[in-house]
């Protein structure tokens, strides 16, 4: 059982080793909205919202999910007793449309409480079966391709076990044949357009075929899955949906119009959890690739992931990078590492997420904070 006795949010800003580029902008100092439950018995969860600064991305932001979590999500859970976090979805979904950024950050918390509670791993209780997940490096847009070429091959030589790179028009198909030159087949390589591309794109994206790339993520618009079933006849690459997957509805939509291939699973984008099980659970059963995306998360939100990561049906490396790829300093202990082989270890021998949250580093980047009371 359940019972939130106390929710606090909090905005810490943290800055990125170095700006993060890709179709739809830069991020610099990354704003964090980080959300504390507290249970009646002095247990404690977390979430992380990953909605960003600006609506570019995503329809939500920062700022609006702050009000849906203060206002409507958060009252939701206050006081109220839950037999077990699987509950939570739909009493937060209820009479609310979208936001699920928002009511992700709250949902996952509560798995998080749960496995606390329980004295588990999160990783177990949400069924995963991994002790460590493959991860793959994210490569933003560079100055030129040799640049980038440079990046990549320096990525492979630290063992991340795929190599991304971010495409937009005009800044694709030399970028590409310059990382495959420097890496070969050693590594899958793949590119993710951010939606910065159209159906007329579609003789110019066939160009891509030729470097045999593991898939292109979301070259079209965001919430569009006819266009996207258009361009998959047209080439041969893979296609990899993340903006367009809102829900398992979605991706049973992808799959009968033949929209995609590969499905990129954002559990803080589409609602939390247990909507994440009912697509890993469809991708098992239709043998769709699934892998686990990311969102520049601090280690609070690269601990849920990595948990849902370990499950059986992630069969592709994740974005799922060490907290040294981004930040100076992460804000928990101990912070996420990779080995060399390219692997994360799944932290099965701690209960809840399997990391502490250094409180007096969250204080010190605090710029605003609430807290409430059942």
């Amino acid at each position: 059982m359940l019972t939130v006795t106390g929710l606090t949010l909090r905005e810490i800003r943290l800055p990125l080793k170095e700006p993060f580029h890709t179709s739809t902008g830069t991020v610099a100092d990354r704003r964090v909205l980080l959300v504390q439950l507290d249970e009646i018995d002095g247990a404690v969860g977390w979430g992380e919202c990953v909605a960003l600064a600006t609506p570019d991305y995503w329809p939500e932001t920062i700022d609006t999910a702050w009000l849906m979590i203060r206002d409507w999500i958060g009252p939701r859970v206050l006081g109220r007793t839950f037999e077990g976090p699987e509950y939570v979805s739909v009493v937060l979904a209820h009479g609310i449309r979208g936001h699920a950024m928002a009511r992700a950050a709250v949902e996952m918390a509560m798995w998080d409480l749960a496995a606390g509670i329980k004295r588990m791993p999160l990783a177990t209780l949400l069924g995963g079966t991994r002790d460590k997940v493959a991860t793959g490096v994210v490569l933003g847009l560079q100055e030129s391709a040799e640049a980038l070429a440079d990046r990549a091959r320096a990525a492979v030589d630290e063992g991340y076990r795929r190599v991304k790179l971010k495409i937009k028009p005009g800044v694709d198909i030399q970028s590409v044949r310059a990382v495959f030159a420097a890496v070969g087949s050693n590594v899958p390589l793949t590119v993710d357009a951010n939606c910065a591309y159209t159906l007329d794109d579609a003789s110019h994206l066939a160009k891509l075929d030729e470097f045999g790339l593991q898939y292109i993520e979301q070259p079209l618009a965001w919430d569009d899955l006819v266009r996207h079933a258009d361009l998959q006849q047209q080439i041969r690459t893979p296609i990899c949906l993340d903006e367009s997957i809102t829900g398992v509805d979605r991706v049973e939509d992808m799959i009968r119009l033949g929209s995609g291939r590969v499905i990129n699973l954002k559990p803080g984008r589409i609602g939390g959890f247990l909507e994440s099980l009912a697509i890993h659970a469809l991708c098992v059963e239709k043998d769709v690739p699934l892998w686990c995306g990311g969102m520049l998360e601090t280690g609070i939100g690269r601990a849920h992931n990595i948990a849902l990561a370990s499950l059986s049906g992630f069969t592709l490396a994740g974005d799922l990078s060490p907290s040294a790829r981004y930040w100076a300093e992460d804000i928990v202990e101990p912070e996420w590492t990779m080995d060399t082989d390219g692997y994360v270890a799944v932290p099965l021998d701690e209960s809840g997420m399997g990391v502490s949250v250094r409180m007096d580093r969250v204080e010190a980047l605090t710029v605003r904070h609430e807290i409430f009371s059942a």
